[in-house]
């Protein structure tokens, strides 16, 4: 296998389109209904298997989930490993402007044995493949720590590392303290998970690609390989030991910020 994909905390993701704005408290017809799985590892993997590479999820979900016959009906590899329960439904609402309202389960606990077994199976999926991507949220009793601890261990088997997170996860990965140990070689932020890295306003760096790209230096720095720092309309830069790069967007009307 190519790639092996984590997605600590998958979902089915339920879009709802309405045909105007959202209205609190208001009843409104929905104009279009969409179920599909969804955690950031999960799209991660659809694009690669629609691009025709060899890729493997791993996620905890229970025999008979809906969201295992979903990945089934996508044509998506999967290596389920024991939940404890179903999988979260994530609702996203998306007005005709691109104006998007998500609600947002929990989902099951990851307790210690679950959390072992899903360990487990990433480094067993991982043996043979080029990249691990580590995505997403974690659930419920879930380490901090949970991706950090993997990147020495998909390392040693061969594995470069991309990882896409946020707060407690992305700081065990690269905040003060961190171990370089644990840098990736791809981490994904966006303005603001970027500026709580380094201590500079998020908001500044979501605006300006050029702050953006000076404050993606201090993670390569670190030791990371390559940091692609998202930025909304104003599009990416990618910033790596060679050089820094910027790519804007043409101009669209968004149907929604979820891809």
């Amino acid at each position: 296998m190519e790639v092996v994909t984590l997605t600590a905390a998958p979902s089915l993701d339920r879009t709802l389109e309405v045909g105007g704005p959202l209205r609190r408290g208001a009843v409104q017809r929905a104009t279009g209904s969409v179920v599909e799985p969804g955690g950031k590892g999960v799209n991660v993997a659809r694009v690669l298997a629609a691009a025709g590479r060899g890729v493997v999820a791993v996620l905890p979900a229970d025999a008979g989930d809906p969201l295992l016959a979903a990945l089934a009906d996508a044509g998506l590899p999967a290596r389920p490993t024991p939940a404890g329960g179903p999988v979260r439904t994530n609702t996203a609402v998306t007005e005709p402007d691109g104006t998007t309202t998500k609600v947002n389960e929990a989902g099951p606990e990851l307790t210690a044995a679950r959390g072992a077994a899903l360990r487990e199976a990433v480094l067993d999926a991982a043996e043979g493949s080029r990249w691990a991507v580590l995505s997403g949220s974690l659930p419920p009793g879930a380490p901090a720590s949970l991706y950090a601890d993997l990147v020495a261990p998909l390392r040693a088997r061969g594995c470069a590392v991309a990882v896409d997170t946020s707060g407690p996860a992305l700081a065990a990965l690269l905040g003060p303290g961190a171990d370089p140990a644990t840098a990736p070689d791809v981490v994904k932020p966006n303005g603001e998970e970027l500026g709580e890295l380094v201590g500079e306003d998020g908001d500044a760096l979501e605006a300006d690609p050029r702050a953006a790209a000076r404050a993606a230096r201090a993670l390569v720095a670190r030791g990371v390989g390559a940091v692609l720092v998202t930025l909304g309309a104003r599009g990416a830069v990618l910033v790596t030991a060679e050089g820094a790069w910027s790519a804007l967007p043409p101009p669209v009307v968004p149907r929604s910020t979820v891809g």
